[in-house]
C-alpha cells in the first residue's frame, strides 16, 4: 500500500490494512451468530462504520433491522443509546435538557443551579428506532449531532457539548408508504452516509431464523473491537490513494442525478435524470463514494480505488440523496432505476 502523507512505512500501512481486514471480518462473524441473512446489509452497514458514516435502514417491520443494530452495538466496545421514535416525541427527549437542582453550600444556605442532563443521543452508537414515526420537528434535533457531532442546548446562547467519539446514528425506519409515518427532511437524508434496503429472508433464511429463535439456546456475541482502534481505521480509510481519473467518474456519477435547471446546467444528466429528477445528488454524495470505494479497496486487499469500487457504492450512497418529479411516481420510477441507469451509461473515461 502507499505510503500517503501519514508517516508510516509501506510495512506498517500493510500491517494496519491487515488489522483492518481481521477486525472487520471478525464482527461480521459477531454479527453471524445473530443475525441469519442479510449478508449484503451487514457489509453495507459496517462500511459506514469503518468510513465513520451513518446509515439509514429501509425495511418493512420484523425482519432484523433493530436487531441488526444491536447485534452490532454488542460486537463493538462502544456505548449505546436507543431512542424509540412516536409521534410525540420531543427534540428534548433525545438530545437532553437543562434542568433545575437544589444544593446546600457550607453555611446551610440552599441554592439553585443548573445541570445539563445529557439525553440517550450521547453514546458511541445511537438506534434511531423507527425514525420516521416521529415528526419533522423531533427529526431535526439529529442535524447538528449528524453533522458536527455536537449538542447546542438553549439557542443562540446555550451551551455547545461534544458528543463521545466515534459517533454514529444509525436508524431504521418502515416504508413511508405505511400508515403513521413521517418522511424525512431532505437535509437529514442527506447526512446518512448510506441507505440500506432490508428485504425478506429467503426460504433457507426464515428457516435459520426459526430454529434460532425458538430454541433454547441464545448466541453469546463476544466484543471484537473498540473505540481506538476503529477510529484508527476510520483514519486508515481515509489516506487509502485514489487515482485521479476514479476520483473524477465519482464526481460524475454525482453530477449525472442533477437535471438542468436553475443549480445545474445539466451536463452529464442521462435522459432518465432529464425526465424524472427534480433535484440531484449534493456534494456529500461524492465523499460517501470516495470513502465507501476506500474502505472497499482495503476489505480486497488492493492498494487503490478501482471504478468497480464506486460503482458497488453508487446505489446505496445516491439513492436518498436523489428528489424524483411527479412524472417518476405516476411513471412507477424510483430512484435505484435512475442510479442503475447511471452506472450502466456513464463512460469511464472522461473524455
Amino acid at each position: 500500500m502507499v505510503n500517503q502523507g501519514g508517516g508510516m512505512n509501506t510495512q506498517e500501512t500493510q500491517q494496519a490494512a491487515d488489522r483492518f481486514r481481521a477486525d472487520f471480518r471478525a464482527v461480521q462473524v459477531e454479527i453471524a451468530k445473530a443475525v441469519i441473512g442479510q449478508r449484503q446489509a451487514v457489509e453495507d452497514l459496517l462500511t459506514c462504520l469503518f468510513a465513520g458514516g451513518h446509515a439509514l435502514l429501509e425495511g418493512v417491520p420484523g425482519i432484523g433491522k433493530t436487531l441488526l443494530v444491536r447485534t452490532i452495538s454488542q460486537a463493538v466496545d462502544l456505548s449505546f443509546g436507543r431512542v424509540q421514535f412516536t409521534p410525540d416525541l420531543m427534540p428534548a427527549d433525545i438530545t437532553g435538557t437543562t434542568i433545575v437542582d437544589e444544593v446546600e453550600d457550607e453555611n446551610g444556605h440552599r441554592r439553585r443551579t443548573f445541570r445539563f442532563q445529557p439525553g440517550p443521543i450521547f453514546a458511541n452508537i445511537v438506534l434511531a428506532d423507527e425514525i420516521n414515526r416521529a415528526t419533522p420537528k423531533t427529526q431535526s434535533a439529529l442535524l447538528e449531532a449528524m453533522q458536527e457531532r455536537t449538542v447546542t442546548i438553549g439557542g443562540t446562547e446555550g451551551m455547545t457539548h461534544q458528543l463521545p467519539k466515534p459517533f454514529f446514528v444509525l436508524a431504521t425506519q418502515n416504508p413511508i408508504e405505511q400508515e403513521g409515518t413521517y418522511p424525512l427532511p431532505e437535509a437529514q437524508l442527506d447526512r446518512f452516509f448510506f441507505k440500506l434496503r432490508v428485504g425478506y429472508p429467503s426460504r433457507q433464511e426464515m428457516g435459520g431464523i426459526v430454529a434460532l429463535t425458538t430454541g433454547g439456546a441464545k448466541p453469546e456475541i463476544n466484543k471484537v473491537l473498540d473505540a481506538a482502534q476503529l477510529i484508527k481505521h476510520q483514519q486508515l480509510v481515509r489516506r487509502v490513494p485514489v487515482a485521479p481519473h476514479v476520483q473524477d467518474y465519482a464526481i460524475r456519477c454525482v453530477l449525472s442525478t442533477h437535471p438542468r435547471g436553475e443549480l445545474s446546467d445539466g451536463q452529464f444528466a442521462t435522459p432518465m435524470v432529464s425526465r424524472f429528477v427534480h433535484l440531484g445528488a449534493s456534494p456529500r454524495a461524492a465523499q460517501t463514494l470516495m470513502l465507501a470505494g476506500k474502505c472497499r479497496a482495503l476489505l480486497d486487499g488492493r492498494a487503490t480505488v478501482s471504478i468497480e469500487d464506486i460503482q458497488r457504492a453508487a446505489l446505496p450512497a445516491l439513492r436518498h440523496r436523489i428528489m424524483l418529479n411527479f412524472e417518476a411516481t405516476a411513471e412507477l420510477i424510483d430512484a435505484d432505476a435512475i442510479v442503475r441507469n447511471i452506472i450502466e451509461t456513464l463512460p469511464r473515461d472522461a473524455s
